[in-house]
């Protein structure tokens, strides 16, 4: 008897002594690599949004536990917090392979080379031990084993809902009330080709059945085709007689089977067709317009100005006998001149049928129907609610000039089915700083969901100004100075288009 107790003793031994030592590295490990860790954390799906304080109670936990282990007096209290402790990180895994959006890179430690499925495993091994030894330890004082069996599970299931709450808050807080933290999932998109353009006045013209084109203001009548994956190209000019319009800035759109060649500042807008590249309509009484985006071939979304305040504003063209233009002058905020501060990118999804606004200046966006009716209006994650920056009048208050340094929030964005991409300039919370020196951040949002999901990096080249940003139904496409880059969307991204 006195040996079958030495041997039980001795295995409460082993298992806390497993424990300390378990505790002591990973607690030392994370104060070590406090930063790293906290950005590892900052980057979980499911514990983004309470980093702050869990990479601080964490290690202070595990060494606390470890010190419970220590005494003898208190060694079974040390082995429940520690078999509890063990269940809320396996809860972690369990939802983290189930229920997440996404599955996070690998923690650090002395689980670096482990994959989650092994970290699982791993940590239920621990449970195990922990539950041996407190069997062996509550033998001598509990009869009833209903009883010890309430006292583990309780616990237990506690652990496990605190863990399954936090992800539930932290999915509400990140997808919805974002304190600007970013999720970086492994790899949505691959790098496969670049090609340097040699001339830095290309831009995106669209894309139609696997095919790029770009445009170029140096020659405005040509177009450059290049396979999806930018492995060949060919020019296409385009046949247009000008009639001695005074043109000054030529812009070419290609979009289904359709082409349009554009000049808002004389209030031009023609269309072609793709099969020949020839220029067959013109739509006449267009307004003067900075933006335009067609919804189909008989109605484009534009925007254009006051004629007398000059204040951007938004309408819709329409095709009929008597074409005229409808203005909205509800859907573009002003918060100081109407001009600078509702400047900003507009897009069209087809898939959902909706114009896109996305402000260059403000964290925030909105949609708009067929008619101009105002959708929503959302907030990217970043804090910017207002404009940064002042406005001065020159020439006796007929020109005005932004008079004090500025960088736009939203600087670039393409939207593709019901996804938007957003080149932003602000940095987040938690973000790795080698990273954001030798990349461009690329934050998504899901439009139907008015949600927010994901963002990665898009790496420079030689240059380190992106241009431009174009998506297609397989790969998303950046201009960085003269370099154009192409990355394969993945189908972490690519099935929510």
């Amino acid at each position: 008897m006195e040996s079958d107790c030495n041997k039980k003793g001795l295995v409460v031994e082993i298992v806390c002594l497993m424990y300390i030592v378990l505790f002591i590295y990973a607690a030392v490990t994370k104060f070590i690599e406090f930063e790293s860790f906290e950005v590892q954390l900052g980057k979980s799906p499911l514990l983004s949004a309470f980093a702050f304080w869990i990479a601080r109670i964490i290690p202070a936990a595990e060494l606390f536990i470890t010190g419970l282990l220590l005494f003898p007096k208190f060694r079974k209290a040390g082995l429940y917090l520690a078999l509890n402790l063990m269940i809320m990180f396996s809860a972690y895994i369990f939802i983290i392979l189930h229920y997440s959006s996404f599955v996070p890179c690998s923690c650090g430690g002395i689980l670096e080379k482990m994959s989650w499925n092994a970290h699982l495993v791993f940590n239920l091994v621990f449970i195990i031990l922990a539950l041996i030894a407190l069997i062996i330890l509550e033998q001598n004082s509990i009869t009833n084993i209903k009883y010890l069996i309430i006292k583990i599970v309780i616990p237990s299931v506690a652990s496990i809902s605190v863990v399954t709450v936090l992800f539930l808050i932290s999915e509400q807080i990140i997808h919805y009330d974002n304190p600007f933290i970013r999720r970086y999932p492994n790899h949505p998109v691959v790098f496969e080709n670049t090609q340097d353009l040699k001339y830095n006045s290309f831009y995106f013209a669209g894309d139609v059945n696997n095919k790029l084109y770009m445009g170029n203001y140096s020659t405005p009548l040509y177009l450059t085709q290049f396979d999806a994956g930018l492995k060949s190209s060919k020019k296409i000019k385009l046949i247009f007689d000008p009639q001695n319009i005074p043109f000054k800035t030529v812009k070419i759109l290609v979009l289904d089977s359709a082409f349009y060649l554009s000049d808002g500042s004389v209030g031009k807008l023609f269309r072609g067709n793709i099969k020949d590249w020839k220029i067959n309509f013109e739509y006449k009484d267009m307004p003067f317009f900075t933006l335009y985006a067609p919804a189909d071939t008989d109605k484009i979304f534009f925007r254009s100005n006051e004629p007398k305040s000059l204040e951007n504003i938004l309408g819709i063209y329409t095709l009929s006998q008597n074409p005229t233009p409808v203005y909205y002058r509800n859907l573009l905020q002003k918060q100081f001149d109407g001009v600078f501060d509702t400047d900003g990118t507009l897009l069209y999804s087809s898939k959902l049928k909706r114009a896109v606004y996305l402000y260059y200046y403000r964290n925030e966006y909105f949609t708009a129907d067929q008619t101009g009716k105002l959708d929503y209006r959302s907030h990217t994650i970043d804090t910017i609610s207002k404009a940064n920056f002042k406005v001065a009048y020159t020439k006796n208050g007929t020109v005005r000039e932004i008079s004090s340094p500025v960088e736009a929030v939203n600087a670039h964005g393409a939207v593709r089915g019901k996804l938007l991409f957003i080149h932003s300039q602000i940095r987040g919370k938690y973000e790795n700083n080698v990273l954001w020196k030798k990349s461009f951040i690329i934050d998504v949002y899901d439009l139907q969901k008015r949600a927010y999901l994901m963002s990665f990096p898009i790496y420079k080249t030689k240059a380190d100004k992106l241009v431009g940003l174009h998506v297609s139904s397989h790969y998303l496409y950046a201009l960085i100075g003269t370099d154009l880059v192409v990355y394969e969307l993945q189908p972490i991204l690519k099935n929510q288009l």
